[in-house]
């Protein structure tokens, strides 16, 4: 693994724990639609994508699915391999192609259980994603349409590092569990106001200082839970 994984949590790793990790690191493809992990199934492998963008979705028995997590390069997928539960109740997809790099479990778990910067750096960003499922909870909840599919476009941007995204209206509907007009009523509404730009699927951000005013805490909350737990590590400050 080169010093720099082009992972946020990996770079955050010191030298001597990314040699350790290195020589059992795969890089795998992540291919639009596959399937990282499914509700109930076993999770056989934690990835670390460094491109693309995952979704944690939660399906009901009547077929409908929303988003309860999003994960990009700042994270990681599959953590609850190191709490001894190889299953979850949401499914990991690809919405966004890319790649990361991926540990086998009991690579994971040996690391895990050393109880050291390998551990503390799970557990944190642990804590970040259950801050991002409580706080997309109460945005579905309490706030409107157009302020949901704000949050959403930003933290979509964030892992994407881009400000051009490839998705339709009816995809931002099923991630955000509402209708697909109230969907196109919001973006109909952010096109007008110079916001965004959307056609063909595909959304162009003309004005992000503009689409942070328009959402609502919901996104500040998680990105400064992001920043809080993460921006400096215990062993920030000493050489590797």
């Amino acid at each position: 693994m080169p010093r720099k994984a082009h992972n946020g949590l990996l770079d955050k790793l010191p030298a001597g724990v990314c040699a350790r990790l290195a020589p059992h690191l795969q890089l795998q493809e992540l291919p639009v639609g596959k399937v990282l992990y499914e509700a109930g199934a076993a999770q056989n492998h934690m990835y670390f994508p460094r491109t693309g963008v995952i979704s944690l979705l939660y399906s009901l028995e009547s077929g409908d699915t929303t988003e309860v997590g999003m994960v990009g390069n700042e994270g990681v997928v599959g953590a609850a391999l190191v709490v001894d539960s190889h299953s979850t109740p949401a499914h990991a997809v690809v919405q966004m192609g890319g790649q990361a790099l991926c540990l086998k479990a009991d690579v994971v778990i040996r690391e895990f259980n050393r109880g050291e910067e390998f551990q503390i750096l799970i557990l944190r960003y642990t804590q970040v994603l259950l801050a991002q499922m409580a706080q997309n909870a109460v945005c579905n909840r309490y706030h409107n349409v157009e302020k949901q599919l704000c949050r959403w476009l930003l933290l979509y941007m964030d892992r994407m590092q881009s400000d051009h995204l490839a998705v339709t209206q009816e995809t931002i509907a099923a991630r955000l569990g509402v209708r697909r007009e109230g969907v196109t009523e919001a973006a109909g509404r952010l096109q007008q106001a110079g916001v965004i730009q959307y056609a063909r699927g595909r959304i162009r951000i003309l004005d992000r200082q503009a689409l942070e005013l328009r959402s609502c805490e919901c996104y500040r909350a998680v990105k400064q839970e992001y920043e809080r737990l993460l921006s400096n590590m215990p062993w920030s400050t000493l050489a590797d």
